[in-house]
């Protein structure tokens, strides 16, 4: 993947406090992008509105030749229509089946959901490979929903609005005999365009609809699974007085109903008198706002549970794509949730977040066309391993060792520290943390050539290796000795010498500047012997 390049042009930081989300510019020239997904194989894949997907490439790069491009059969005639979801099949790798979400057809137009195939290019859809998987007529232009997603047991899960207009006229989101103003769930792997899974929460229900695995929603415009835990989060955009998000636990059996329009968000709504009876358990958001009078609609994200921002890992980030706020909610330890205000720019106007395969967090600007990857705090790296003597080392406690000579596991070398003792090669760490993200250090060079192995010392250090000007020098011998020292290139030549005196004890900073980069051996000489270990000028 293509990290952080040009991040003093790119990146647009907003100080709040120390816990701030920065956005770094990651690819840009996008037309209304609506959705941000990827196939699991470091290709991200950018959904525009007008009916196009296009590439991102593994290094970020933008692929001239879209992936999938049916204009033609997309109406884009208002603002909440056009296409609006895209889905890569859990096998997509095997099978390459993809799912999109478009609106179709003519005026208020059908919500449609249809699998595509990959052609022989990978890089390029099957245009004509189209399987109509649901339809959904529309009895407005808005409030279309239309996000797509799998969860974890490998159904997937669609979002619809409750119809469109205001106050949901017609009480769809309530009504258990439409699908809209639902989440559904479907299983899409048999011949049939779907099944309903067996255990939908609702069928042996007749008085409602098989697919439906929740209500109560009036535009689920994006939701998402939190890939460690598999609770699904939704983002349920608001009429004018709030905008929420809802929680569902992946132990849920479903049915959960989510309360529109018998309320908005915690606040009541006037809906008829026979949807909302006292009886109707409803299901409390987790997190409700109202930004401003002007205008409120929330674009729902996602739990972040990638590996470059610590301080990122386990929050669930939305977004406000009218007021360019972005919060974040935390469990907070007893049962509850802790939301706070983590961006603010009221140019921002976030349409979508999206995951890479190794969860990293970006979000889409509808108007601009950009794409930006999410940061926050400090990326987390390995610590550069060190040599004390004999001994590689990088600091304890920061979670499970496992060192390496020359790319291959030492097995029982599992602490902060490894002795090396007389085996010369590129030894590295592996450290995997409480999250369960693992970083491995750059190798270090240990060379130990002894011609004369009657030379011991207690003390033999040699930083940073490699070094770029400056070589410190550490040194206890065993015994009184003579001290030579000197550096040799590749070729055996001698190319700097210093003779120290009588010692036991040694320490010495060089300045190395004017030695040529490259790699030598610096050689310890008393009347005991001598000793060669192998140093790098970077």
């Amino acid at each position: 993947m293509k990290y952080l390049v040009s991040v003093l042009l790119a990146m647009l930081t907003f100080s709040l406090h120390a816990q701030d989300i920065a956005l770094v510019q990651y690819a840009n020239g996008f037309d209304r992008p609506t959705d941000i997904a990827h196939a699991g194989d470091g290709r991200l894949f950018i959904v525009e509105q007008q009916g196009v997907v296009l590439v991102l490439d593994e290094n970020g790069d933008r692929l001239s030749t879209p992936f999938l491009d049916i204009e033609n059969k997309v109406n884009f005639g208002e603002n909440e229509q056009g296409m609006l979801g895209l889905a890569f099949d859990p096998d997509f790798a095997n099978n390459g089946f993809f799912y999109v979400s478009y609106v179709t057809g003519n005026g208020s137009g059908i919500s449609r959901v249809s699998r595509y195939s990959v052609s022989a290019d990978p890089n390029v859809a099957d245009a004509d490979s189209e399987t109509i998987i649901l339809e959904v007529d529309q009895p407005q232009w808005n409030h279309n929903g239309g996000d797509i997603n799998f969860g974890p047991d490998g159904y997937m899960y669609l979002g619809f609005g409750d119809g469109g207009s205001g106050g949901d006229p017609w009480g769809n989101a309530q009504n258990a005999q439409t699908l809209l103003g639902k989440m559904l769930r479907i299983d899409v792997n048999g011949a049939a365009s779907y099944t309903v899974p067996a255990d939908n929460p609702f069928v042996n229900d007749s008085d409602v609809l098989d697919e439906i695995w929740a209500l109560g929603l009036r535009n689920p415009w994006r939701f998402s699974f939190d890939a460690l835990t598999g609770d699904l989060w939704i983002g349920d955009v608001g009429q004018r007085n709030r905008e929420e998000i809802d929680f569902q636990a992946a132990a849920s059996p479903g049915g959960e109903n989510y309360g529109w329009d018998c309320r908005e968000g915690e606040l009541s709504f006037n809906a008829p008198s026979n949807l909302c009876t006292p009886t109707l358990n409803l299901t409390e958001p987790v997190a409700t706002y109202k930004a401003s009078n002007f205008c409120n609609s929330v674009t729902g994200g996602y739990v972040y549970r990638g590996c470059r921002w610590p301080d990122l890992y386990g929050r669930y980030l939305y977004a406000d794509y009218c007021n360019g706020l972005m919060w974040s909610i935390l469990p907070d330890g007893q049962g509850g949730w802790t939301n706070e205000e983590v961006f603010n720019d009221p140019v921002i106007d976030i349409s979508t977040f999206g995951v890479d395969q190794e969860g990293e967090l970006y979000v889409a600007r509808h108007g601009s066309g950009i794409i930006y990857q999410v940061t926050m705090g400090e990326e987390l790296t390995s610590p550069e391993v060190d040599l004390d003597g004999e001994v590689v080392f990088v600091p304890a406690g920061l979670g499970a060792y496992q060192w390496f000579r020359n790319g291959e596991a030492i097995p029982g070398a599992d602490s902060s520290a490894y002795r090396v003792v007389e085996d010369s090669g590129d030894y590295s760490v592996e450290i995997t943390y409480s999250n369960g993200c693992t970083t491995l250090s750059e190798p270090l060079t240990v060379f130990i050539l002894s011609t004369n192995n009657t030379l011991s010392f207690h003390q033999f250090t040699v930083h940073p290796n490699p070094f770029e000007g400056q070589l410190n020098l550490a040194l206890e011998l065993e015994q009184v000795g003579n001290l030579q020292l000197e550096i040799l290139n590749m070729s055996g030549q001698k190319v700097w010498s210093e003779n120290v005196g009588t010692t036991l004890q040694y320490s010495q900073t060089y300045d190395l500047q004017l030695l040529p980069k490259g790699v030598y051996f610096l050689r310890l000489i008393t009347e005991q012997g001598e000793v060669s270990r192998k140093i790098v000028r970077q």
